[in-house]
């Protein structure tokens, strides 16, 4: 099984489908490792402060919960670009390279559809937090835009299982996503 998409990041879907497939893949990238290492910077200043100064830093929890509700977000679309969403495959692993690939193309577009409607939801919630007009205490920057991430994730979501599913129409083998081939690694180890 082929997990890793080409060191270039550039995608194997025709035209424009392609060239969004590998936009979304290289910003992905850079907010997954911002946000990893600016949470991770501010854990550490925020330790320091308090251990060294005896004075934590007061936004330190505000920025981590933002960073937490962006990395998890938009590590959705990275997981769907990569494969890595949970599967119960014991039904669909029987059946025959023609039947999973009819499958996949259904499961592709269903997930993508209600990604669709949990983007929806997450507008309809977010338009809700901003009518309260509330604020992060510390930050003093409106919650609303903390949550603004879940519908980016969600949207990027829905499109990266839509491109799977017009990868299995136009593709004899099956994938779970764009770059990953479904099927599994042989050197899997019983401990």
């Amino acid at each position: 099984m082929q997990d890793d998409i080409p060191a270039n990041q550039e995608s194997t879907l025709p035209g424009l489908l392609g060239t969004i497939d590998t936009g979304i893949s290289k910003v992905e990238a850079v907010i997954l490792a911002a946000g990893v290492l600016l949470m991770a910077l501010n854990t550490i200043a925020n330790v320091i402060g308090r251990f060294a100064f005896g004075e934590s830093l007061h936004f330190a929890e505000e920025i981590n919960r933002i960073l937490i509700v962006m990395i998890t977000f938009a590590g959705l679309g990275y997981a769907a670009r990569h494969g890595r969403h949970i599967r119960m495959s014991a039904v669909y692993d029987a059946f025959p390279v023609v039947v999973r690939r009819i499958m996949m193309i259904i499961i592709a577009f269903v997930t993508s559809a209600v990604m669709v409607f949990l983007c929806w939801f997450a507008v309809r919630y977010i338009h809700s937090v901003y009518a309260t007009g509330r604020v992060l205490p510390t930050l003093d920057i409106p919650i609303y835009l903390m949550y603004l991430w879940v519908p980016i994730g969600f949207t990027v979501t829905a499109i990266q299982y839509f491109m799977t599913g017009v990868k299995n129409i136009v593709s004899r083998d099956v994938y779970l996503s764009t770059h990953v081939l479904d099927g599994y690694d042989d050197t899997e180890t019983e401990v």
